[in-house]
C-alpha cells in the first residue's frame, strides 16, 4: 500500500488511527540547504514589479489534463481564484491539495499559495480536502476588499504579513464550525509591488525562488517525525476524548509555528510554490532545470553580454496570448503545466527513484521502495516582471 501522510498526537512517536500504511519521509531539500539564505534584504530601489501568476494541479489517480487543470490569474479581476472555492462541486480536480491567488484589497500587491490536506485523517473517516480548500478560500476572502469590515481594517494597516493572513484564515474556519475535522500544511506568500516578498511555510509543502540557471532560495520542510509534517488541524470532540483515554495529548500546530522568510524579487525571478506531490518526486534542482529549459527556450531568459539574464520580452510573454497556445498561452501557465506534468510522470514511474524513494532508502534501508510517490499535485508559479507603467 502506498504511504499516507500521517496526522499526529503528541508523544515521542506518531499516533496512527488504524493505518496500515508505512510511514514515509517528507522530502529534505539537500541541494536547497546548500543554497539557502536566511532572508533577503528589502528593496531599496523605486522600481515596481508585477507578479504574473498561474496554477496547475492534478488529483491522485486522475489523468492530468493540461487544458483543464490550469488556472491563470488576472490582476484586473480583483477577486479570489474561483478554483479555491471550498464547495466540493466547484473545487478544481486537485484532490486534497488546494491553492489560492488574490489581490490584496484594490492594490497590485498579491497573496498566493498552496495547502495540502493531510491524508492520514481518512483513517478516521475525515476528508482533509474540506480543510485545505476551506483554508485557501478564507485566505482569499481575507485579502479582498469589503468582504468583512474587520478584515479590511486589518488590510489597511499597511503591515500585511503572511503569517497574519494564515492566522486570520485559520481562525475563520475554526470559528465557523462548518468543518468537522482535518488538517493541512500551507505555504503562502505576500508579494508587494516594491519587490518585497514574505513567505510563511508550515509543513512539507514548499517553494523555490529561481533566477537564470540557479536556485536562489529553497524552503526547508517542517516535520515532527517521519512523514509527520507540521499541520494546522481541527480535532472532533470524540477524537479528542479517545486520544485522552489512550493517554495521548492532542497536538495541533498553529500559524505562529510557520517558518517566515523575507525576500527581495527582481525582474525575471520565477517563484514556484508546490505541495509535496511535487517535492517528493522532483528536487529543487530538477525544477530549476525544467524551468530554465522553458524560460530560455521561449526567450524569457536570454543570453546577454553578462550571461543569461531576464529578457525585455518577459512582459509580452507573461501577458495573455504571449505564448501561441490555446490554453497555456502565457509563460507562467506553461511553466505551471510543465512542472505538474513532470511531477505527475515522475510519481507514476516505478523504476526511476525520486527524492521520496531516496529518503525511504535512507531511513528504512530494509524497504524495497523504488520509483516515484503517487500523490495529489498542486503548483503555483509566479513570474516577476518589472512594471514600466504600461501594465
Amino acid at each position: 500500500m502506498r504511504p499516507t501522510k500521517s496526522l499526529y498526537l503528541l508523544g515521542f512517536t506518531p499516533f496512527f488511527f488504524g493505518s496500515a500504511c508505512r510511514i514515509s519521509s517528507p522530502l529534505v531539500h539537500r541541494d536547497a540547504q546548500q543554497q539557502c539564505f536566511p532572508y533577503s534584504t528589502s528593496s531599496t530601489t523605486s522600481q515596481t514589479f508585477d507578479f504574473r501568476i498561474a496554477a496547475s494541479f492534478s488529483a491522485k489517480g486522475h489523468k492530468f489534463n493540461p487544458k483543464t487543470d490550469l488556472f491563470s490569474f488576472k490582476h484586473s479581476d480583483h477577486r479570489q481564484a474561483d478554483t479555491a472555492d471550498a464547495s466540493p462541486r466547484r473545487r478544481p480536480d486537485s484532490g486534497q491539495d488546494a491553492f489560492f491567488v488574490s489581490n490584496i484589497g484594490n492594490s497590485r500587491n498579491v497573496a498566493f499559495g498552496v495547502a495540502d490536506g493531510v491524508g492520514g485523517w481518512s483513517d478516521s473517516g475525515i476528508d482533509s480536502a474540506d480543510f485545505s480548500h476551506g483554508l485557501c478560500e478564507r485566505m482569499a476572502d481575507v485579502t479582498r476588499e469589503g468582504r468583512m469590515r474587520s478584515t479590511w481594517e486589518f488590510i489597511k494597516k499597511g503591515d500585511f504579513k503572511a503569517r497574519d493572513l494564515l492566522q486570520k484564515a485559520y481562525n475563520a474556519i475554526v470559528e465557523e464550525k462548518k468543518i468537522r475535522g482535518g488538517g493541512s500544511t500551507a505555504c503562502i506568500a505576500v508579494g508587494h509591488s516594491d519587490g518585497a516578498l514574505q513567505v510563511a511555510n508550515l509543513g512539507d509543502s514548499g517553494f523555490v525562488q529561481l533566477r537564470p540557471n540557479a536556485v536562489y532560495f529553497a524552503s526547508k520542510p517542517q516535520t515532527h517525525a517521519f512523514n509527520t509534517p507540521y499541520q494546522l488541524s481541527i480535532f472532533p470532540p470524540k477524537m479528542l476524548a479517545r486520544s485522552v483515554a489512550f493517554g495521548h495529548k492532542p497536538l495541533s500546530d498553529q500559524p505562529k509555528d510557520a517558518s517566515v522568510t523575507d525576500h527581495t524579487v527582481k525582474h525575471g525571478d520565477v517563484l514556484v510554490f508546490a505541495t509535496d506531490g511535487v517535492w517528493d518526486n522532483l528536487s529543487s534542482t530538477d525544477v530549476m532545470k525544467l524551468v530554465s529549459r522553458y524560460m530560455v527556450g521561449f526567450n524569457g531568459w536570454a543570453d546577454g553580454k553578462d550571461g543569461i539574464a531576464a529578457s525585455d520580452q518577459l512582459d509580452v510573454l507573461t501577458t495573455e496570448g504571449g505564448i501561441a497556445k490555446e490554453r497555456e498561452n502565457t509563460l507562467q501557465a506553461l511553466l505551471a503545466v510543465a512542472i505538474t506534468g513532470e511531477a505527475k510522470a515522475a510519481s507514476e514511474n516505478t523504476k526511476l527513484d525520486g527524492p521520496f524513494a531516496r529518503e525511504v532508502q535512507k531511513y528504512y534501508p530494509g524497504e524495497d521502495w523504488h520509483g516515484g510517490k503517487v500523490d495529489d499535485i498542486c503548483v503555483v508559479v509566479a513570474v516577476v516582471v518589472k512594471d514600466d507603467g504600461q501594465l
